[in-house]
């Protein structure tokens, strides 16, 4: 895959290679677990203040999370109608972010004949709408600080579809335009928008699904094994790391080369 490089958004700030976050503030949502968490692990290895945000219904295992990483917990429903707000307000007692994951998720797998318009509706709502809607709130309200960073969590589904997920592969598919929609924008206030598109990666959703598709997603790739929480982490902190200003709008799979919409 190619990932273009342009003249960075912010200019060329000193960095500290071995704490490149330091005295820095990520915000990751869906963080109580799975990708999540070790997307607040990562960032908190290298230095970050991690407020991990997940639904106020897993706020004992965000706490745990948050705690362990040294964090701080914010239990957020991000699709309610107060969400926006409650952010901001965060924003203004503690400072705005210069990093926010946009990785909480779900899915409700169905065929199109059997899905219910309630089925459709949640998954667009957390998996696209939220992330565009916060992300919009941030940069508007000064939320992001010059040389912010913000990464989306996309998925292969969305670029090569998927059979039973035509809910989710078009969630995913929104995210890739959100990014190239609102990287131009975002460059402007000296901030980038990038995703990752990750292939199969074992996670507790992922052991949910029936055992022979979930032996194929594990062998259709190069490697002929499913990926780890930490490889799509990584990848993260590489896009939201202070040098990779030059690198916007942007979807980066993770998926040991997936045999799906090569």
């Amino acid at each position: 895959q190619v990932v273009r490089l342009e003249k960075p958004v912010d200019g060329h700030a000193a960095i500290n290679w071995d704490k490149p976050f330091a005295g820095k503030r990520a915000l990751v949502t869906g963080a109580s677990r799975g990708i999540g968490l070790a997307i607040a692990q990562v960032l908190a290895r290298d230095g970050a203040h991690v407020v991990c945000v997940d639904v106020p219904q897993a706020q004992e295992a965000l706490q745990q999370a948050a705690t362990s990483v040294g964090g701080s917990a914010l239990p957020l429903d991000i699709t309610a109608a107060d969400t926006v707000s409650l952010l901001q307000t965060h924003v203004s007692q503690y400072g705005a972010f210069d990093v926010v994951v946009h990785n909480a998720g779900i899915t409700r797998d169905k065929t199109i004949a059997k899905m219910t318009e309630g089925a459709w509706r949640s998954v667009l709502a957390v998996n696209l709408e939220a992330p565009w809607q916060l992300s919009e709130a941030l940069l508007d309200s000064q939320g992001l600080n010059p040389g912010g960073r913000i990464v989306c969590v996309s998925s292969i589904s969305g670029i090569a579809g998927n059979l039973g997920q035509s809910n989710y592969a078009t969630s995913k598919a929104g995210v890739i335009g959100l990014v190239q929609g609102l990287a131009p924008r975002a460059a402007a206030r000296q901030v980038t928008v990038n995703a990752v598109a990750p292939g199969f990666i074992e996670t507790q959703m992922t052991a949910k699904i029936p055992l022979m598709i979930r032996e194929a997603g594990r062998r259709m790739n190069s490697l002929s094994q499913g990926g780890q929480p930490i490889d799509v982490a990584e990848t993260i902190a590489w896009l939201a790391h202070p040098a990779s200003g030059g690198v916007n709008g942007q979807v980066v799979r993770v998926c040991g080369q997936s045999l799906l919409g090569a």
